[in-house]
């Protein structure tokens, strides 16, 4: 059970545990901290964090679990913050989509990652953001990485583990390099192209009669494109690397098909979204 735990960033992610958590009574007490006054005042009214604190070196103050829920480009500056007043006992985890990203935040900002911090990753979420958007249930069957380092103290990857647990999630094991490619291939590039694709559009010069006849198939594939525009562009550059890999061979395949377009292959082009449909038809049944 958790005695106190320190969200920094309370938002969906972060608001949506500290709820499953509440729900669950695995939690005394949750403190929050943001930038933001009115947003941490509006935690509070929902029910969703007992008390707040602006400052991040307030608000760790004899936390047992901390939560770092900030956008990656502000983990650094946040970790240093809270260095030297964390408890003794004090385990500090984060939700970034970037790992690499956030372990040298850790190694900058403390001069090698603390055996108490646990890098991890819930891989869920909506489009909507902020602690309104919030509800217990948004881990309940998804999954939830974990990257703990060489150094990393067992204790403490296995508290992080039973609280993902607790929350409702499957929690796995994974490499940091190894998670960054994974991410980047199921999650970074589809946010990518829906921004693209959504950008792409709104240029055009009939743009409002093409979104007003779109049709469901489009509403499903942007519907990501919603997402917090400052997120991405952090993941995008945090993970930059494995983005352009995936991206690369991403573009090798769209020239593919325009090259079929261009020349009428329809076998080609059948092939193609046949093996597609396969695959996602695998994916959706569970069987794969």
């Amino acid at each position: 059970m958790i005695r106190r735990l320190c969200i920094i960033g309370v938002g969906l992610i972060g608001g949506s545990l500290a709820r499953a958590l509440r729900q669950k009574g695995y939690c005394q007490e949750v403190v929050g901290s943001s930038r933001r006054r009115e947003h941490l005042q509006e935690a509070v009214d929902l029910g969703v964090i007992d008390r707040f604190e602006t400052d991040p070196a307030r608000a760790v103050a004899g936390a047992d679990m901390i939560l770092m829920a900030v956008p990656l480009g502000a983990m650094e500056a946040v970790l240093r913050q809270i260095r030297g007043q964390l408890a003794a006992d004090a385990v500090v985890t984060d939700v970034g989509s970037a790992k690499g990203s956030v372990v040298a935040a850790a190694r900058a900002a403390f001069g090698d990652v603390p055996g108490r911090f646990v890098p991890g990753h819930p891989i869920a979420g909506t489009e909507k953001s902020g602690v309104a958007a919030s509800f217990a249930s948004l881990f309940e069957g998804r999954q939830v990485i974990l990257t703990p380092l060489p150094e990393t103290d067992p204790d403490a990857t296995e508290r992080v583990r039973q609280m993902w647990l607790t929350a409702g999630a499957a929690v796995q094991m994974m490499d940091v390099t190894h998670h960054d490619r994974v991410l980047a291939a199921t999650s970074h590039l589809p946010h990518l192209l829906a921004y693209a694709v959504v950008d792409s559009l709104a240029r055009l010069g009939d743009h409002d009669e093409i979104f007003r006849f779109a049709a469901g198939g489009f509403r499903d594939f942007s519907r990501i494109a919603g997402s917090d525009p400052v997120m991405w562009r952090d993941i995008c550059l945090a993970n930059r690397d494995a983005i352009l890999d995936i991206v690369d061979g991403f573009n090798e395949d769209i020239a593919r098909l325009v090259t079929a377009i261009r020349a009428g292959d329809g076998d080609t082009l059948l092939d193609v979204f046949t093996r597609a449909k396969t695959a996602r038809d695998r994916y959706t049944d569970g069987t794969h």
